[in-house]
C-alpha cells in the first residue's frame, strides 16, 4: 500500500517545480530547492494527506491516485520536509495550513507568470507545432454551447474539478489569442485544437476499450485528463526550442479550455 501515491506523475513534478520559484513552500523558510552548485536537487516532494497509513494526515477514503495527485503534493526543501512528516508534530502541521502554504505559494507565482504575455502564446506555439499521425475519421464535436457543471457531472469528475474551476476563467482570454491569430491568417488554433483531440483519443483508448465505450469514459475520466496532460507535454518537449520554463502551467491552461471546447472528454447528450 502506498507505492503508487509516490509515482508521481512527470507532468505533475514539473508544474511543481515551474510553481516553487526554485523556494521552499514553507512561508518561514527561505531555503532554495536547487543546491548550490545549480543542478543538485534538495528539495522534497511532501504529501499534504499520507501516502500511507502510517504517515502524518493520512485519509482512509483517498485512493492512491487521489494522495500523488499534484493537489496532495507541495514541494518543501529536506528540512521542512522532515519537520512536517515528523509524526510527533502531526498537530502542528494539520491539513488545512498545509494547503494554505501551497496555494498561497502557488498564487504568488502564477500572478508572475500571468504578467508574462508570452506564457500561453508560448504553450499555444509548442502544442500547434506538435506532428501527429492521422487518426481514424470520428464523430465530430458539436459547435452547441456546453454547460461546464454539466460536463462535469456528465463526465464524473472529481480530482481534477480544482483544476478546471480554476483555470476556467482564461476562457475569454484564450479566445482572444485565438481571435487574434485568425485574424493574421494563421491556422495555430485549428491546429492545436486538432493535436489535443487527436490526443485525447490516443489516452481514452488506453482505459476504454474501442467496442464498448458506453458510458465507462467517466469510470476513468480523471485519468484520462492527466494522461492528455502527460502526453502534452511530453510532445511539446520534444520541441526544446519551443518549450519554455513555464510550458507546463501554459498547458495546464490550454487544456481546460480546450475541455470547454469538448476536444477532452465526452459533452452530454442535449437536453
Amino acid at each position: 500500500m502506498g507505492d503508487k501515491a509516490r509515482q508521481y506523475r512527470p507532468s505533475h513534478v514539473r508544474l511543481l517545480d515551474t510553481l516553487s520559484r526554485n523556494q521552499c513552500a514553507c512561508p518561514d523558510c527561505d531555503k532554495p530547492l536547487v543546491a548550490r552548485d545549480g543542478m543538485s536537487m534538495i528539495s522534497k516532494i511532501c504529501h499534504i494527506r499520507a501516502a500511507s497509513p502510517a504517515g502524518p494526515r493520512y485519509d482512509p477514503s483517498m485512493t492512491d491516485d487521489d494522495r500523488r495527485h499534484i493537489d496532495n503534493l507541495i514541494l518543501l526543501c529536506d528540512e521542512c520536509h522532515n519537520i512536517i512528516d515528523n509524526k510527533a508534530n502531526e498537530h502542528l502541521y494539520p491539513v488545512a495550513l498545509l494547503r494554505e502554504w501551497k496555494r498561497s505559494h502557488e498564487q504568488e507565482t502564477k500572478l508572475t507568470l500571468q504578467a508574462k504575455k508570452s506564457y500561453l502564446s508560448s504553450a499555444i506555439e509548442a502544442i500547434s507545432s506538435i506532428e501527429l499521425e492521422p487518426i481514424a475519421p470520428t464523430s465530430p464535436t458539436s459547435l452547441r454551447a456546453i454547460n461546464i457543471d454539466d460536463k462535469i457531472q456528465h463526465n464524473k469528475i472529481v480530482r481534477n474539478l480544482p483544476l478546471i474551476d480554476e483555470h476556467k476563467i482564461y476562457y475569454s482570454k484564450i479566445a482572444a489569442l485565438y481571435d487574434e491569430l485568425e485574424a493574421q491568417g494563421s491556422f495555430k488554433k485549428d491546429n492545436l485544437l486538432r493535436n489535443i483531440r487527436r490526443i485525447y483519443l490516443k489516452a481514452k483508448g488506453q482505459y476504454v476499450p474501442v467496442d464498448d465505450q458506453v458510458g465507462l469514459v467517466g469510470n476513468h475520466a480523471d485519468d484520462i485528463f492527466e494522461e492528455v496532460e502527460e502526453r502534452l507535454l511530453n510532445e511539446c518537449e520534444n520541441l526544446p526550442k519551443l518549450c519554455g520554463e513555464d510550458i507546463s502551467f501554459g498547458i495546464s491552461i490550454i487544456m481546460v479550455d480546450a475541455f470547454m471546447r469538448c476536444k477532452i472528454l465526452e459533452e452530454p447528450e442535449p437536453a
